[in-house]
């Protein structure tokens, strides 16, 4: 087990994992030519086990899994969908390689994130071979987490050694809250999923960063915003700012960044605008922000990452393309002179 993971570098744009498609040699090079923090692209136009949490099962390790009535569920042995996430993971990086030995990028230390639907979102959407919900059962949930820590590690060992590149984890955890506040959906109405306390949640989210060793992030239902947060000593958080937010969450966050936290701030539109926006606008709208919660912009250089406020899967290559420039743009103006703006 390493010790707390590293923190995750300022100053960049990004995407969030999700790109439009079906060819991942497509999307690896446009995600390379906008953007120095580079991702492995996520590709879920091509079904099942290309989604968030196929992917996730395809580097979770002893754990293997089929679809069962539009759902996926933990079997004895591995079968074809198993294979299929497998096999389209290893596609993906195939690709990424390719790209980034005819780049001249391996051994460059560049920045490289990687993607996984975390560990609750996963047991709240994946089922026993009874039916269940994962997230029912506690022993299931510690069998998601180990497994899942050390698919990661390995995960991030096998890019590190092909690309020469300086990882960084995203968990991606949309239900976390529904699993905080035991809203998970059930089997059957009268076999209600209890909630699993905040502390619990932490301390597994923790135990998975000392094991990975590499900056991570959690980007869905915890933002600076949840009871979680504060708790999360080794996360950099993902916060939608597409919208106003309340006047206590803008507390929470002047806490959360005056504690050094990093912010994923997604302003970027995951979809063309109706009326365009600059990188000059999004950036003004941060130092506002920033101005409006009373720290010093200097917050905007060294505490935030610009991110779109979600995937692109839904989106043309030609907006991914832009968006991607536009996080990378609006970035760079932050962490060149933020008392400028």
């Amino acid at each position: 087990m390493n010790d707390v993971a590293p923190r995750l570098p300022t100053g960049l744009g990004t995407g969030l994992g999700p790109m439009p498609g079906v060819d991942p040699a497509e999307a690896v090079a446009i995600v390379s030519g906008e953007t120095d923090f580079a991702f492995v692209p996520e590709l879920p136009a091509r079904g099942v086990g290309a989604d968030s949490v196929g992917r996730a099962g395809a580097i979770l390790i002893d754990l293997p899994f089929e679809m069962v009535h539009d759902a996926y569920r933990l079997t004895s042995r591995p079968g074809s969908v198993t294979r299929r996430a497998r096999d389209l993971l290893a596609r993906d990086l195939d690709a990424l390689e390719e790209h980034w030995d005819s780049s001249g990028l391996i051994d460059t230390g560049r920045l490289l994130k990687v993607q996984s639907c975390g560990p609750f979102t996963f047991s709240a959407q994946v089922e026993l071979r009874n039916g269940h919900k994962l997230v029912r059962d506690r022993g299931a949930r510690m069998d998601v987490v180990a497994s899942m820590s050390d698919g990661l590690a390995e995960h991030v060992r096998e890019l590190r050694r092909r690309l020469g590149a300086e990882v960084v984890v995203q968990l991606d955890e949309p239900q976390v809250d529904a699993v905080l506040n035991g809203s998970v959906q059930p089997l059957t109405r009268l076999d209600a999923i209890p909630p699993v306390p905040v502390s619990l949640v932490a301390q597994r989210l923790e135990e998975m960063a000392a094991t990975i060793g590499a900056p991570m992030i959690l980007n869905g239902g915890a933002t600076p915003q949840s009871d979680l947060c504060p708790l999360l000593s080794s996360y950099s958080v993902t916060v939608d700012l597409s919208r106003p937010l309340p006047d206590e969450q803008k507390d929470k966050m002047a806490e959360f960044l005056d504690g050094g936290g990093v912010m994923l701030a997604a302003v970027v539109p995951a979809s063309p605008p109706a009326v365009p926006v600059t990188a000059d606008q999004l950036a003004q709208r941060l130092a506002a922000l920033i101005d409006e919660i009373g720290l010093d912009r200097g917050v905007l250089r060294d505490n935030v990452v610009v991110t779109p406020t979600g995937g692109f899967a839904g989106t043309t290559p030609a907006w991914a393309a832009a968006g991607l420039r536009l996080a990378s743009r609006t970035a760079e103006l932050l962490a060149t002179d933020p008392s400028a703006l």
